[in-house]
């Protein structure tokens, strides 16, 4: 027997995937059933708020996983210009192997559902995580905060950028040269 808890993870960790891979608008309601192997009528009650409800919880564990890796490579990594270059080659190697199908997790939903008030504050919210544990890790290394702050933002764009045209060329040139820019950046930022 299935459990009520386990439908609803696997909802939403199927959610989570399509989400990421096709977007909002061209997952569909049944499709979103079938993938996870839930009951018909299951979607409303785990979700009464339906699709809305669950991109929006999807976008929040997404984006809680990703910052999750991103603690792993940077408490790994000998330096911050090293981080940075072990978390841009994590990314251009995810979206390589899925054939440029998965990039990032929070934009192909915020780009396309930015109408929806719960979607727009779950994208706001994994953005903001994302900022605030790279600002965090870089004045932990001994930045001063609003350079920390600055620098995120700066380093956090370029790869949002990047990751966009590499999945869009189906090339993962623009990670590796924004990957070498940002390095000397951080580089200099910590000299």
């Amino acid at each position: 027997m299935v459990h009520r808890t386990d439908t609803r993870r696997r909802m939403l960790e199927s959610a989570a995937e399509l989400f990421r891979t096709q977007g909002y608008h061209a997952t569909g309601m049944t499709q979103l059933v079938s993938e996870s192997r839930a009951p018909k009528g299951s979607l409303y009650f785990h979700f009464p708020g339906g699709k809305e409800q669950l991109a929006a919880e999807a976008v929040q564990l997404s984006g809680e996983r990703l910052a999750g890796q991103f603690r792993e490579i940077t408490a790994a990594a000998p330096d911050p210009a090293t981080a940075i270059d072990l978390i841009v080659t994590a990314l251009a190697t995810s979206l390589s192997e899925s054939d440029y199908r998965c990039g990032c997790p929070i934009a192909t939903v915020a780009l396309e559902a930015a109408e929806s008030e719960p979607i727009r504050a779950a994208c706001d919210q994994g953005y903001e995580g994302w900022l605030r544990d790279i600002s965090t890790y870089f004045i932990e290394r001994g930045l001063a905060e609003d350079r920390a702050a600055s620098l995120a933002t700066v380093v956090l764009s370029s790869i949002e950028g990047a990751l966009l045209l590499a999945r869009t060329r189906r090339d993962t040139a623009p990670l590796q040269a924004v990957a070498a820019h940002l390095h000397t950046t951080v580089e200099r930022e910590f000299a």
